[in-house]
């Protein structure tokens, strides 16, 4: 059929309702890749590196006749694989693939040949993966209509957030993007964290998935590091200076529902993460916290660690130069009274 080149703004839009083939290594693929790409790899990574050493040391011809011989052995097994995949989903459009590699070169190049020559209509990305990256690095930089839901631990800002969105406002979900729910005791529970160019992919996907509903975006208020993640300057900048709605709850309704979400987690994960923060606990209302933890008396220990953080909340709340702040008192969790509340405001 035919190979046509095309910018990264029209492969990352076009590409949506097609088969996406990242062509890459394996361990490139891992480290961070295009939402939705389904790793067809040249090169394996041992392959890679002996094509690499060719190109950088004798010459480019010889890294390619190098690369056809790798190349070559799988031509008919590339295929199939492509044909399986595009048998078992449920796009519309069948002969039409999106293929790209690290820079758009050879390999996307060299892949996109054999596709066209079986037939497929093929559109590889100018820049490759590289140019992706720097499109999502801007993603950022945009001005983006924030509003932003904060509050003390135990306010139930992650439920209230799926509620917005289920209710069908604008939503991103940072802590779901980073596996990690904010504090030390954030990762208890969770699955592995992407890596930091993972999680900015993944979050400019939710961005300008957020940004087509033509309305404000909510987000939970954050500090910049989640876990071993940073929210990208750009945004968190956005973030500080945004609208935000702070929800205040009583100290022992929110005590309470930390009792519920937390003390259902092997006690050993909760006094590794009550010694990470040890420090700024300080020793003894560190150690009494671990022995009521170890006394399966969770909510006393949880007493003490909400003092704790909400201290240290309160003060992260008085750097920000928010250009609003509503705040908004309940004296019980009424989710659909808070989400009135916020939808109307």
């Amino acid at each position: 059929m035919a190979i046509t080149r095309i910018s990264c703004k029209q492969f990352i839009e076009q590409s949506k309702e097609h088969l996406l083939l990242d062509v890459r290594s394996p361990s490139e693929f891992a480290h961070a890749h295009m939402p939705g790409a389904i790793n067809l790899p040249l090169f394996t990574d041992e392959e890679r590196k002996v094509v690499g050493t060719l190109y950088k040391q004798k010459s480019k011809e010889a890294a390619i006749k190098e690369g056809l011989v790798f190349f070559g052995v799988k031509m008919k097994s590339m295929i199939e694989v492509v044909e399986q995949l595009l048998a078992t989903a449920d796009w519309s459009d069948k002969k039409t693939l999106f293929v790209h590699c690290w820079r758009g070169g050879m390999r996307s190049a060299g892949v996109a040949w054999l596709l066209d020559l079986h037939g497929y209509k093929v559109f590889t990305l100018q820049g490759g993966y590289k140019a992706y990256r720097q499109t999502i690095l801007q993603c950022f930089e945009q001005n983006l209509p924030l509003k932003i839901l904060g509050g003390q631990t135990g306010t139930g800002k992650t439920e209230i957030l799926l509620a917005l969105k289920q209710a069908g406002a604008a939503t991103v979900d940072l802590e779901a993007l980073a596996h990690h729910r904010g504090s030390s005791f954030g990762a208890i529970g969770q699955s592995t964290p992407p890596t930091q160019e993972q999680f900015e992919n993944n979050l400019a996907l939710s961005l300008q998935e957020a940004l087509a509903l033509n309305k404000p975006i909510w987000l939970e208020d954050e500090s910049q590091r989640i876990g071993n993640l940073n929210i990208p300057k750009a945004l968190w900048l956005q973030m500080r200076n945004a609208p935000l709605y702070y929800l205040d709850l009583p100290f022992e309704i929110r005590l309470d529902r930390i009792v519920v979400d937390y003390g259902c987690f092997e006690t050993e994960h909760l006094i590794a993460a009550t010694e990470r923060i040890k420090k700024r606990l300080g020793g003894l209302d560190c150690q009494r916290s671990i022995d009521f933890l170890t006394a399966a008396n969770f909510k006393e220990a949880f007493r003490i660690l909400l003092l704790y953080y909400d201290k240290h909340y309160w003060l992260a709340t008085q750097k920000r130069s928010a250009t609003s702040v509503h705040n908004m008192v309940f004296e019980q969790f009424d989710l659909p009274l808070i989400l009135k509340n916020l939808i109307h405001i």
